[in-house]
């Protein structure tokens, strides 16, 4: 059954040329051209890449530090004890705590967004690893949540540091800042993120890496970006 779309996405059809693939600069002034909804939308990078998640050494995930943010306040907890919690708190984590956040957690409070760990916990942490695992967050080294330092992964959060990881269809979504926010941040927010993603390219990938990119908001439809200029540095 074919999915009823509404006045204002009709209206955002309007503005995207039938099979032209846009460049970025050319993509975000286009979303700028939406009819906009009653709230700030955010604006959102999909990729589809040529890389099977299934198989041995093809999953893609990674970090990448938006430079302008991403105009959503990220909550942020972290597992730690002693002066390490205290240097937590002072970097602006919404909540601190060992063997106490731990049993809250693993009672079901989830009012958060990321969970950093220091490296001495993780043994303690290990049965959080069902609650925590199937959720996506359960701090893991690879995306610098297990870190010694913990202070400095908080301010990072914060300030805009998001994961990104293939889901089983083999594409990743990240959101790159909201609509509200001027060309040239988005521009810069959405190239770190395709930068970040392209490095990211495993070594067992064969043939071409960046299948299709585009951008969208979270109420129209999506444009697709040239990855030409990303496909020679895959």
């Amino acid at each position: 059954m074919k999915m009823k779309r509404g006045k204002r996405y009709q209206e955002a059809l309007k503005c995207l040329e039938p099979g032209k693939v846009y460049s970025l600069q050319e993509a975000i002034a286009t979303l700028k051209k939406y009819p906009k909804p009653k709230f700030d939308e955010t604006v959102e990078i999909s990729f589809k890449l040529g890389v099977n998640p299934e198989a041995p050494g093809q999953m893609v995930r990674g970090t990448v530090g938006l430079p302008h943010g991403s105009g959503k306040k990220v909550r942020v907890i972290v597992f730690a004890k002693g002066e390490v919690a205290r240097l937590a708190e002072l970097a602006g984590a919404d909540a601190v705590g060992a063997e106490e956040l731990i049993a809250k957690v693993e009672q079901g409070w989830a009012d958060f967004d990321v969970a950093v760990a220091h490296p001495e916990l993780m043994r303690e942490l290990a049965k959080l690893g069902r609650v925590l695992g199937p959720k996506g967050l359960m701090p893991n080294p690879k995306t610098g949540t297990v870190t010694p330092d913990v202070a400095k992964a908080v301010k990072e959060l914060k300030a805009g540091r998001l994961e990104f990881k293939t889901d089983k269809q083999a594409g990743i979504h990240v959101g790159v800042g909201k609509i509200s926010f001027d060309e040239e941040s988005l521009i810069a927010n959405a190239r770190a993120v395709i930068d970040a993603v392209t490095a990211a390219r495993p070594a067992a990938a064969k043939g071409i890496y960046l299948e299709s990119v585009a951008l969208a908001t979270t109420m129209g439809p999506g444009v697709e970006l040239d990855a030409g200029p990303w496909r020679e540095q895959a």
